[in-house]
C-alpha cells in the first residue's frame, strides 16, 4: 500500500476541527484548512495556512473526523509524503509540517528549501 500523499496527526485534526467549529457561520459550508507552499521566507519557500470554504476541483481533500485539509496540486508536489502536526507547548502553539522533501529550514519552522 502506498503512503498517503499528505497526512495529519490526531492532534492536528482535533485542532483543525476546533478552529472550523469556532469559525462556523450559519448556512455556510464548513471551513477547511488550506495548506499551500509559496515562494518566500528566509529559506526560499514557506508554508501558508488559511481557512477556506471553497475547495478547488483539483485540490487534494483530506478528511479526518470533523477536520478537512485542502492542498493544491503545485503545493502537493513539494509536500508529498509530509505530515501536519499541531504542537501546544509553553512557548506557543502552532501547526508544523514534517516535510521529508525539505533539505534545510530556518529557525521559525515555516520556511524551507528543497535544494
Amino acid at each position: 500500500m502506498d503512503a498517503p500523499p499528505f497526512g495529519l496527526t490526531d492532534r492536528a485534526a482535533t485542532r483543525i476541527a476546533e478552529i472550523a467549529s469556532a469559525e462556523a457561520a450559519p448556512g455556510a459550508p464548513p471551513a477547511a484548512l488550506r495548506i499551500a507552499v509559496l515562494a518566500g521566507g528566509c529559506s526560499g519557500l514557506q508554508y501558508r495556512f488559511d481557512l477556506d470554504r471553497a475547495p478547488q476541483p483539483d485540490d487534494l481533500v483530506i478528511a479526518r473526523g470533523a477536520a478537512t485539509v485542502l492542498v493544491d496540486p503545485v503545493s502537493l508536489d513539494l509536500l508529498a509524503g509530509s505530515e501536519l502536526d499541531y504542537t501546544d507547548a509553553l512557548m506557543g502553539s502552532h501547526f508544523a509540517v514534517r516535510n521529508p522533501n525539505a533539505k534545510s529550514a530556518c529557525g521559525c519552522g515555516t520556511s524551507f528549501s528543497v535544494d
